[in-house]
């Protein structure tokens, strides 16, 4: 599966931005997504997750009550709503994908996911 991220962009203090991730094939709802996010000078970390229904959600304790994620399995694509942002969200986000077969479940490190997109740049300005 390819997956392309897009919705970055440059926005104050307190604003919203809506990242998107489409992914190609025609098997989208066996896979469980999922987005990570790099800022300068560290290491990638989760952000959210979603099972294949989109039913089951995680989120890191840093986003939670911030972000949403969302799938629109018609569409081949996952979302991620983020209100409220801060500086410290400035990162690059990327989108995954990980292949599960009858398990509606959801995955949080980067070693369980089978796909990525090549990224989107947010930035928040203070």
């Amino acid at each position: 599966v390819q997956l392309q991220a897009c919705g970055g962009g440059l926005v104050q203090a307190g604003g919203s931005l809506r990242l998107s991730c489409a992914a190609s094939g025609r098997t989208f709802n066996n896979y469980a997504m999922g987005w990570f996010r790099q800022a300068p000078g560290k290491e990638r970390e989760f952000v959210a997750s979603i099972s294949r229904s989109g039913g089951r959600t995680y989120y890191a304790d840093s986003v939670k009550g911030r972000f949403t994620i969302s799938r629109d399995n018609a569409k081949n694509t996952v979302y991620l709503q983020m209100n409220s942002l801060k500086p410290e969200d400035t990162a690059v986000y990327y989108c995954a994908a990980a292949i599960l077969f009858g398990r509606d479940s959801y995955y949080i490190h980067e070693y369980e996911y089978d796909y990525w997109g090549q990224g989107t740049q947010v930035t928040v300005s203070s």
